[in-house]
């Protein structure tokens, strides 16, 4: 899959209109799928969103998973370790936030971060973000292997349309909070992250295939990424447990 290769918008002719009354249908059946896995309690999901800025993260876990109660889904965000975080290895502080069974858990930036900002800052050569490629594949193997089910979206934004939202957000006043000039900086290296995003789209599919949403257009993102959850959860057993009772 060659990044840029790939359209960040909608197709072409696709209906707006109906697509996002299909979203509304599998937000619904995403929930009831959910219900069924936390009674189960044998399976968990683990949905990794990985993108540039202004990409639509946020919006991903606001709009996509709004049907789900609050008890059956939690999110974690990743941000420059700390000190302790620092004193272990690069995965420590990532597993600690996989899901419990039951449960879908949403990673808003994630243990790839070490393998992208790292590597563009120059914390990380390259040799060492190869042998941080095996060890990812080993880990979220080990993930699926205790049946989390592991779904890992990379969110993709044209550098026109990452524009056009960044000054939005120094325009708008309900999108003031997100403003950082940080972002501005990031963006400088543009083609360094599309560089790194590439590799590691190439280098960590063995356990967990990559998902390219095109995200341009907010409402086909947000209708792509709940098909493929919920078809992904329609694929286990998931089923209510028996009765368990000595009252008979």
């Amino acid at each position: 899959m060659k990044l840029s290769e790939i359209s960040t918008w909608a197709p072409k002719g696709s209906n707006k209109n109906e697509i996002k009354e299909l979203t509304k249908e599998l937000k619904q059946r995403m929930a009831s799928l959910q219900h069924k896995m936390r009674a189960q309690e044998k399976y968990s999901l683990l949905v990794v969103l990985q993108g540039m800025d202004a990409s639509g993260k946020d919006g991903v876990v606001k709009n996509v998973f709004s049907k789900i109660p609050a008890f059956g889904i939690s999110v974690a965000s990743f941000k420059v370790p700390t000190k302790k975080e620092l004193a272990h290895d690069f995965l420590w502080r990532i597993h600690q936030e996989s899901p419990e069974k039951g449960q879908i858990k949403i990673f808003n930036r994630s243990h790839y971060e070490d393998v992208l900002v790292t590597r563009v800052l120059g914390f990380v050569d390259d040799a060492q973000a190869k042998k941080r490629f095996g060890l990812i594949n080993n880990f979220e193997a080990s993930l699926q292997d205790n049946k989390t089910i592991v779904l890992k979206f990379y969110l993709h934004l044209s550098k026109e349309v990452q524009e056009q939202r960044l000054k939005e957000r120094m325009q708008e006043r309900d999108k003031f909070y997100k403003h950082s000039d940080g972002d501005w900086e990031t963006r400088k290296s543009w083609d360094q992250y599309m560089k790194y995003y590439q590799e590691c789209i190439d280098h960590t599919q063995e356990a967990a295939p990559w998902h390219i949403i095109p995200v341009d257009d907010k409402w086909y993102k947000e209708y792509l990424i709940a098909k493929i959850v919920v078809e992904t959860l329609e694929k286990l057993d998931l089923e209510y447990p028996d009765l368990v009772t000595e009252l008979v």
